[in-house]
């Protein structure tokens, strides 16, 4: 069970840190010219197990590093995600 959960979150955190570098290039390229990938779909990512790749692809492509809301709320999804993992754990449930 362990293994799945690594895989993924490994998954889960690659898709997240492509959506990232993904938004960044729509805005290097285009501006507000064009219809990017939604705040709350990143978020989402994060929810569901792929904040690692949000935080990498933050820093990396820096990329909503200066959006004190953003990174708020990605650190609100991180502590969701971990507090749902651990009682999950906790229950005995994986």
């Amino acid at each position: 069970m362990p293994y799945l959960i690594a895989g993924i979150y490994s998954g889960i955190s690659l898709i997240s840190f492509l959506v990232y570098g993904w938004d960044k290039r729509l805005a290097v390229q285009h501006g507000e010219d064009v219809i990017r990938v939604p705040e709350r779909t990143l978020h989402l990512l994060g929810v569901f197990g792929g904040w690692p790749g949000s935080l990498i692809a933050q820093q990396w492509f820096r990329h909503k590093s200066k959006k004190r809301s953003f990174i708020a709320e990605l650190w609100l999804t991180i502590i969701v995600n971990c507090s749902a993992l651990f009682s999950l754990y906790y229950l005995q449930l994986i």
